[in-house]
């Protein structure tokens, strides 16, 4: 890893930084991270004194802004009660409140909450649901899933098999992994009978069709409208496949509706949940099945159980925090707050349409995003957003916004204004 800056650091960060192993970095040229000691609104405050405005909601998670005094409290009553308990043969009151309230809000019957402790184990647990739904019914040839050119799912390896290889971070475990089918989005008449041609010549041994719901998120926030997420449910429903919809970054409230797939009104037989579930504060995921789905695991036969348990699944801090998320959106004004921030940034990236190597513009919920022709040197524009006071990470060629829901309207313009000066920039 490249040297820290000059700046004074902790004993804790010089002590500690040459034991860790870092996310989606190459260690020996990497920049150091910064060191954080505090986290407020959609301020990061570092060792040393300076304060970024957050513009990417530590990957879209912090939906509240950071350390929210209902989610903290709420997490400070449940530790002094009980941090945790197996899930085995035990429940507890924070996770079977928050699976009701969860089968409540969501649509169609999607009413059978599986919780596990991260978006990509929320995958496996979506994909091994749908291969054993069709074990369970006779039908063991069904394991394979269509998914889509730009698509992420995850890490782990069966979520990895569901990404885009060819365009993503794992291409090279495309021969370690599952072989899946990758289709384009039918939004086209072409594309529709594309994808109907391939159903057709393989639906014997499909299990299911799995799609990010109205954006494709880390593989470039990518955006399709919602006759497409209508157009998947009605094939799935010709030729016999589970629809699983992916909505671990769209999920509360980040499309502008609570959950992406109410904006087509369609209902998915499977739906993940992750980022944004405890309001950025402890790591909960959760897939969801409908009953459809569930009844297929019914059964006087113990080997048509899902086998599966992780350790920490409804961990009960984590489901506590969950709960006093769900009471914020029920008693502050988020969806509107992400109204107001998507016209804020339409407005205020609008200003980079035209500007030199820029490709596209364009705005979703509380996601703005500007696409450029190329990114030359990622790092080197990350030191140009911090150097303005701000936290931006753009991925690939996509320089991205998905702040906190109460982002301050002056903070919010802080990041427009930073993102319009370093394109500019960029592009001369």
């Amino acid at each position: 890893m490249a040297q820290a800056s000059g700046r004074e650091t902790p004993d804790w960060y010089g002590q500690g930084i040459g034991h860790v192993w870092l996310p989606y970095a190459q260690m020996k040229t990497s920049p150091p991270p910064l060191p954080v000691v505090r986290t407020m609104g959609s301020r990061i405050v570092l060792a040393d004194g300076r304060e970024l405005i957050d513009g990417i909601a530590s990957w879209w998670t912090a939906c509240h802004g950071y350390n929210h005094p209902h989610i903290r409290e709420a997490v400070e009553r449940q530790l002094a009660l009980m941090p945790h308990v197996m899930f085995g043969g035990l429940a507890h009151e924070q996770a079977l409140r928050l699976a009701q309230r969860l089968a409540a809000m969501l649509p169609g019957n999607l009413s059978r909450v599986f919780f596990c402790d991260s978006g990509s184990v929320a995958v496996e647990v979506a994909l091994k649901m749908a291969v054993q739904y069709w074990i369970n019914r006779g039908l063991p040839k069904r394991r394979k899933f269509i998914s889509f050119k730009g698509a992420y799912h995850g890490d782990t390896m069966g979520a990895m098999s569901v990404s885009d290889l060819g365009a993503g971070m794992h291409a090279r475990f495309a021969d370690l992994l599952p072989e899946q089918l990758r289709a384009e989005f039918p939004a086209t008449q072409e594309q529709m009978e594309a994808m109907e041609s391939l159903l057709a010549s393989r639906s014997d041994d499909l299990a299911g069709i799995i799609v990010e719901p109205l954006v494709q998120g880390a593989g470039g926030m990518i955006f399709h409208d919602t006759e497409v997420l209508r157009r998947l449910r009605m094939l799935a429903d010709r030729y016999e496949l589970l629809l699983i919809f992916d909505e671990i970054f769209t999920g509360f409230g980040r499309t502008g509706t609570m959950f992406a797939c109410e904006a087509a009104e369609v209902s998915p037989d499977i739906l993940t949940l992750s980022k944004a579930l405890t309001g950025g504060t402890l790591p909960l995921a959760a897939t969801i099945a409908s009953t459809k789905v569930f009844d297929g695991f019914w059964s006087d036969d113990p080997h048509k159980a899902l086998m599966h348990g992780p350790t920490f699944m409804a961990n009960a801090l984590a489901c506590a925090a969950a709960n006093a998320s769900l009471d914020l959106f029920e008693r502050e004004p988020r969806l509107e707050q992400v109204a107001g921030i998507s016209a804020q940034l339409e407005e205020g990236l609008a200003r980079c349409r035209g500007m030199s190597g820029v490709k596209d513009v364009r705005v979703k919920g509380a996601i703005g995003v500007v696409e450029l022709d190329r990114i030359d040197d990622l790092s080197a524009l990350r030191q140009r957003f911090l150097e303005m006071g701000v936290f931006i990470r753009p991925i690939e060629d996509i320089i991205y916004l998905t702040p906190a829901f109460t982002i301050p309207p002056d903070e919010l313009d802080v990041l427009t204004k930073a993102v319009v000066s370093v394109v500019g920039a960029n592009g001369r």
